[in-house]
């Protein structure tokens, strides 16, 4: 019986193998859709599992309000964690981190630049148990001057060597020595780095400043551990070990409840490391993680995919019902069950499911490296893994299940003997169902394409918008400090080419990845006990060319010049420093102070330094447009070092990377030439909303291709169903365009149902979405609009062409039999 099931399976396939192919492509493009994102959801949800004992470890954060700032952040003071290893008993192990950027790296002669190096504490490899493939883990991050390095680094300095007990050169003269060397850490990690420096042998580690916030701090905690317990003993510890600083700067009747009662607060959590990679987006992340949202979308979109797909089956297999229905009546009138039909049909659908799954497969192994290259990821599909199979398995008689069940009820309900006098308008009582799934279909087409578009607008929002500062033709050379004594000279250096119009040195730009550095300050005068008078700002060394460079604008005093020689006291503030200071009076000329930079505890009137305001500079954006434009000030650092910046004008972007590759060879001889764009390094500041907007398009176009299968298949199904109507008016005379437009108007009154239920929730998703950004678009119609137009173009496309095939019938073929 199963033999001859096959046969009549492949038989019916082959007799309408077009509608069987369009079946199988769109069932198996929705598969391999659902694949690919599977693959990334199961990589997402999967970070930082591969550490033992992942389950145990938290990462201290800090909730930071001082001065009118409010500040989230993965930084706490360099001694937590110590001090939570000796006074919270749960806390088993703690580590701390400091990342201090990049470094030039040597063995002999040739410096190599990396940035994957970080100072860690020597308890690293308690908390983070990661296997060791030379050395050993006791005491291997207890002495100054010594390193772990990565499988990748001891390849790349010791290919075939024992690295352990050998010892690189960082910026020509920190020298450390190699004490084991580590399995790579896994890319699905939020930890990015293949050196870890001792911290043993770095001041700020050892300095025991509360007041500061520069260092990451991961705890291993006991088994059982209650982390809000923790967090409230982690409470009474801060304030035990913060009060008596507070007290020694603003005096001893400091009051700790009126300054929490100001606003201020100082407040550390626990977040589990399993939660950062999709749960956290604050300063100081390791690297840009991905978020709970993005995950949530996808799911959704993959299971909307597949929907749609599956939505297609049900209506092309009913759209050609009328091919069958005679097949129905004649096994009915032989003594067939319904059971025995909904087992032939059944059979059918989990063959197509079947194969659809495997091209499926295949789909996916060629689209995924496209897929890799567009999201930043690398993925591969898992051949080894016995639970993929059983999963295709498993999916495949769900996906069975879910596009051959309606079908088959509908197909097994004929009425023989209406069927077999050629009558199955009334078999078909569920028109209402179709129609309702196509506007499903193109509901999901709608929010996503609005959705795409908004976010795109979003995106040009951001690129385009006037920042306060030209990034536009900026070149920034890094490691200033190769030069030692020579940056000048290579800033004059450059200059003297006429395609170089200006050009600055310094470590600060309003760009993430370069210096940022928060002190509290104050007009002189005011009365620091009263917290109110703090307010707590960016402080930026800059030099005399800095704001010249930038383009930005001077709105109230003058630029810095050396023709002052008192501008070694000066600063130029941003106009939210202006507000949040709120001199009495015209700010220019105005004394601000701060504490000194080598302590902020016992403070005495000749422990400040002071400051002149000598400009006010417009308003510049200098971290993420999620961000609000926080306070800054600007003052002349004698030395600056970091990042030289210079201004071009040439076209020719290469002949100006030659000249300045040239001065650098000359005055840094041996020494790595890197650069970047200023542009492009604010482009990269949203290069994961980009990712995720190209991603975006691309499943909005492939459910549109899929979501068209399903009107093609409606279409088709109400030609079929109308044929002898089509008939009879053309005999009557009927044009083919009067036609056309009898056939499409109920297509059309779907689309617009689609348009009526999408919009909405569309406008909804993007208000959310857009509410992460402080400066963003305004949401308006002509998003929808253009949405709008390109469905019901889209969608009068596929009508229009199955319309048009079936007003060009000849009469005489569809009423011959009448």
């Amino acid at each position: 019986m199963l033999q001859n099931i096959l046969k009549i399976a492949f038989r019916n396939f082959w007799k309408s193998k077009n509608i069987s192919i369009i079946n199988i492509l769109g069932l198996s493009l929705g598969i391999s859709i659902c694949l690919i994102i599977a693959l990334l959801v199961k990589n997402e949800l999967g970070y930082d599992r591969h550490f033992p004992n992942a389950e145990r470890i938290y990462r201290v954060t800090s909730d930071l309000v001082f001065g009118g700032n409010a500040m989230k952040m993965t930084f706490v003071p360099a001694p937590m964690a110590d001090a939570l290893l000796e006074e919270i008993p749960e806390v088993e192990a703690a580590v701390h981190f400091r990342n201090q950027g990049t470094f030039l790296i040597k063995r002999h002669e040739e410096n190599i630049k990396e940035s994957k190096i970080i100072y860690a504490g020597k308890d690293f490899l308690k908390v983070f148990d990661i296997p060791l493939m030379q050395g050993k883990k006791e005491g291997a991050l207890d002495e100054p001057n010594t390193m772990l390095i990565s499988q990748t680094m001891a390849d790349k300095f010791f290919k075939g060597e024992n690295a352990v007990g050998q010892s690189l050169v960082l910026d020509n003269e920190l020298v450390f020595k190699i004490t084991a060397v580590y399995r790579d850490i896994p890319e699905n990690s939020h930890f990015d780095f293949h050196v870890l420096l001792s911290a043993e042998g770095l001041p700020e580690a050892k300095s025991g400043q509360w007041m500061g916030n520069n260092f990451q701090t991961y705890i291993l905690v006991s088994p059982g551990a209650d982390k809000i317990e923790m967090e409230r003993k982690i409470a009474t510890m801060t304030e035990k070990h913060l009060l008596p600083v507070l007290k020694q700067i603003m005096g001893e009747d400091f009051n700790l409840e009126v300054f929490k009662a100001s606003g201020n607060k100082a407040e550390y959590t626990l977040m589990p490391l399993l939660d950062i990679h999709l749960h956290s987006d604050l300063v100081g992340e390791f690297k840009a993680n991905f978020s709970i949202t993005y995950v949530y979308l996808f799911t959704a979109i993959a299971v909307f995919i597949l929907l749609i797909a599956c939505i297609n089956f049900m209506n092309l297999a009913t759209a050609k019902s009328s091919n069958r229905a005679k097949e129905v009546g004649v096994r009915k009138s032989m003594g067939s069950g319904r059971s025995d039909l909904i087992f032939q049909f059944m059979t059918e659908t989990f063959l197509m499911s079947i194969i659809s799954f495997i091209l499926a497969v295949i789909i996916a192994s060629f689209l995924l490296p496209f897929f890799n290259d567009l999201a930043g990821r690398n993925l591969a599909m898992p051949f080894d893994s016995l639970t993929f199979y059983s999963s295709l398995l498993l999916g495949s008689i769900l996906v069975g299940l879910i596009a051959g069940i309606y079908p088959s009820l509908f197909l097994s309900g004929f009425k023989p003997a209406k069927v077999l006098k050629g009558d199955i308008s009334n078999g078909m009582k569920s028109a209402t169902v179709r129609s309702s799934l196509v506007v499903f279909q193109f509901s999901i087409s709608i929010i996503l394409i609005s959705c795409t578009i908004g976010l795109f607008s979003q995106m040009n929002f951001i690129l385009n918008r006037n920042l306060g500062f030209n990034k536009d033709q900026i070149i920034m050379v890094h490691d200033l400090y190769a030069l030692g004594d020579q940056k000048q000279a290579f800033k004059q250096e450059v200059l003297n080419n006429s395609l170089i119009e200006k050009g600055t040195l310094s470590g600060f730009l309003p760009v993430s990845g370069t210096n940022r550095s928060d002190m509290p300050w104050w007009v002189l005068g005011r009365d620091i006990q009263d917290q109110e008078n703090f307010v707590s700002i960016q402080n930026w060394r800059v030099d005399f060319d800095y704001i010249e460079t930038l383009g930005m604008k001077i709105i109230q005093g003058r630029d810095f010049s050396m023709d002052f020689p008192s501008d070694s006291s000066a600063v130029i503030i941003n106009a939210s420093a202006l507000k949040k200071f709120n001199f009495d009076g015209d700010p220019i000329g105005q004394k601000i102070a701060s504490f000194t930079g080598d302590n902020v505890s016992g403070v005495s009137k000749d422990q400040f330094k002071t400051k002149t305001v000598i400009g006010v500079v417009e308003n510049f954006h200098f971290e993420s447009l999620k961000e609000n434009i926080g306070a800054v000030l600007m003052y002349i650092d004698p030395n600056p070092s970091g990042i030289a910046s210079f201004k071009f004008k040439s076209q020719d972007v290469e002949e100006v990377l030659q000249y300045i590759e040239g001065k650098w060879r000359e005055l840094a001889p041996g020494q790595p030439f890197t650069y970047d764009f200023l542009d492009d390094r604010f482009a990269s500041m949203y290069a994961a909303e980009a990712k995720i907007g190209k991603i975006f398009a691309v499943f909005t176009g492939i459910a549109i291709f899929i979501a068209c299968l399903g009107l093609f298949a409606l279409a088709a199904f109400t030609a079929e169903q109308r044929k002898k109507e089509i008939g009879i008016r053309k005999a009557l005379g009927a044009s083919v365009s009067t036609l056309i437009l009898l056939l499409s108007k109920e297509f059309t009154k779907l689309v617009f149902i689609s348009l009526i239920i999408g919009i909405p929730i569309a406008w909804w998703g993007m208000k959310s979405w857009l509410e992460n950004y402080q400066y963003r678009i305004e949401l308006s119609w002509g998003i929808f609009f253009i949405a709008a137009m390109m469905v019901l173009v889209i969608a009068w496309s596929v009508m229009g062409y199955q319309s048009l095939k079936a007003a060009n019938t000849n009469p005489i073929d569809s009423l011959k039999s009448e």
